[in-house]
């Protein structure tokens, strides 16, 4: 049985890596990679993945390549396939028709419209069905899908820029550039892997930034600004393209919406009794929008409201071998009472990028 698992993590692996070529483009789908084997013979038969919101399932293209040799073989896939009908049909019973004994799936599926139903058409149909391989990195790799079907929110990553001291500009708001072109680069690549780019109006008046991506090939996020006066100009890089929303507060100017609209912007006005609109109704609108993953860049204030809410599961910093001085926090005008309430980085890693190290984490709640 030991083999056998290994075999199954072996190939799991291999689901997982064809999964990750949907990302920036399946949304508001999960990433899904399924390779169908020959057990006996250790030979893959055929392969797919989800390219594209409303493309093929990854397990029709799997049975496409394997053809007739899948009557009898073993499909693994890192999510439970579907049994309901979508943009396209369900995949769980072409599973069946085509003849697979045996599923190996990563995980359930959260969506209510499938959990448990895949497994239970191939228990009924008599496939033999293993869970739970890898499920961990299956999760991990859907973290955005998960977030919105059991939290009602997409997957909030933090990214941000900073010297060693902690800074994100000087105490003037200068930042260009704290990092080196490599983590730029880098930067950018995880705006193409997310379905959203989020800032405040602050840093569109003092940076006027694109916030598209540019150094790495990939589709650029839809690109999200928390402007609750709408003092974003009509003429805003930002908004560039027109796939740009811009976030209000309820009773903010009425003749502001109407230019920022003229411009090619989206305005969409909600309730608040603080600076920014709620953050509950602002993810409440992304995720009806099919956001699973939202990246955060900034600037501070945001970030610290982000921070008091509960509400980042992930931080990517690239930290530049640079101190400077008093200048803006990344943190914002947090303030912790007592140690307790320090935020602890879990799962960090740390890599080289030139002269920079990017960090990764998830914070743990609050001791």
């Amino acid at each position: 049985m030991i083999r056998k698992q290994e075999i199954y993590e072996h190939y799991m692996r291999m689901a997982l890596s064809l999964a990750e070529r949907g990302t920036g483009f399946t949304s508001p789908n999960p990433k899904v990679g399924c390779v169908i084997v020959d057990e006996e013979k250790e030979k893959v038969l055929g392969w797919g993945y989800h390219r594209r919101f409303g493309g093929a399932h990854a397990e029709v293209k799997a049975l496409e390549r394997a053809g007739e040799l899948a009557r009898g073989a073993t499909a693994i896939v890192n999510l439970e396939p579907c049994c309901h009908q979508g943009k396209t049909p369900p995949c769980a019973p072409r599973l069946v028709e085509a003849g697979i004994s045996r599923v190996v799936i990563g995980m359930r599926d959260p969506n209510p419209c499938v959990d448990g139903g895949g497994v239970e058409i191939f228990r009924r149909a008599g496939v033999d069905v293993i869970s739970g391989v890898l499920e961990k990195e299956c999760l991990h790799l859907n973290r955005g899908f998960v977030s919105v079907m059991t939290g009602g929110r997409p997957w909030v990553t933090v990214k941000a820029a900073l010297s060693l001291d902690g800074s994100l500009a000087l105490a003037d708001g200068e930042s260009r550039w704290i990092s080196g072109t490599l983590s730029r680069s880098k930067a950018h690549l995880l705006r193409a892997e997310n379905d959203a780019i989020l800032v405040g109006v602050g840093t569109v008046l003092k940076d006027d930034p694109e916030l598209t991506v540019r150094l790495v090939s990939g589709q650029s996020p839809l690109r999200v600004v928390l402007d609750g006066s709408l003092r974003t100009p009509p003429h805003a890089k930002v908004i560039g393209d027109g796939c740009c929303l811009i976030i209000g507060k309820s009773g903010s100017p009425s003749h502001r919406a109407d230019d920022l609209r003229k411009a090619g912007a989206e305005v969409v006005l909600l309730d608040s009794s603080d600076e920014h609109p709620d953050l509950d109704a602002v993810f409440a609108l992304l995720a009806a929008r099919g956001v699973l993953r939202l990246l955060v860049e900034g600037g501070a204030s945001i970030i610290q409201s982000f921070i008091e809410e509960g509400a980042v599961d992930e931080v990517s910093l690239f930290l530049a071998p640079k101190f400077l001085g008093r200048g803006i926090p990344l943190t914002g005008n947090l303030r912790l009472r007592h140690m307790g309430e320090a935020i602890t980085l879990k799962a960090a890693t740390i890599r080289q990028v030139d002269g920079d190290l990017w960090l990764e984490a998830m914070p743990c709640s609050p001791a």
